[in-house]
């Protein structure tokens, strides 16, 4: 995975490999937040992922194959800020992870990017960032024949991930931006986590490949 940042005109690319084996978790992306300095900066590090154990409410039961999954990237204030945006290859389409906090499965419908079903079954567009308070966005994204992202940032800042969507062709996409009201949020988060894998590793209630 090559992760190029810079404000265009200078730009640097850096190795960034992790990847690893096992089912996702709420618990995964939440510990890593609750892990993070209130001013992140740094966005290169690399976070590998790991293994967690099966199945209870707000984990993803184990199915057959192994998850790879690539490594995660988070993106808080001050650089995640409204209005920064999520690009994404043309053609991809996301279906929403519903209740991601208790029993985490797939909406029954995919839509084009950047529509996506917010927490609050608002249709939002997924590519801007939203203002704090807004709900919860979960999603997986699947259907590239290139694997990038890119957020831009007010500052001009732009950073573009990039993988082999051969072996990783889907995206994990988390927004919390303050809007869930229980603990151990509180209001209190605002990021962005994205994460290829290998295989989408939610319960299927609809085909979205």
């Amino acid at each position: 995975m090559n992760i190029i940042r810079g404000k265009r005109q200078h730009s640097e690319a850096e190795r960034a490999d992790g990847v690893g084996g096992g089912t996702l978790s709420r618990r995964g992306v939440l510990g890593g937040l609750a892990a993070l300095p209130v001013v992140l900066y740094g966005v290169g590090s690399t976070t590998p992922a790991l293994a967690t154990p099966a199945t209870r409410p707000g984990r993803v039961p184990t199915t057959a194959g192994d998850l790879v999954r690539g490594a995660e990237r988070r993106y808080n204030a001050p650089l995640l800020t409204p209005g920064t945006r999520l690009l994404l290859p043309v053609g991809v389409k996301a279906v929403p992870v519903l209740d991601y906090y208790h029993r985490p499965h797939l909406a029954s419908a995919a839509s084009a990017w950047p529509h996506l079903r917010a927490a609050d079954g608002a249709t939002v567009d997924a590519s801007v960032i939203p203002e704090p308070g807004a709900p919860t966005r979960i999603a997986i994204v699947s259907g590239f024949t290139e694997g990038w992202y890119e957020l831009t940032h007010a500052s001009g800042r732009a950073d573009r991930v990039m993988w082999d969507a051969r072996k990783m062709p889907y995206l994990f996409v988390y927004g919390e931006f303050g809007g869930t009201d229980e603990e151990p949020f509180r209001d209190r988060f605002y990021t962005l986590a994205l994460q290829p894998m290998s295989r989408n590793p939610y319960p299927r209630s609809t085909t979205i490949g």
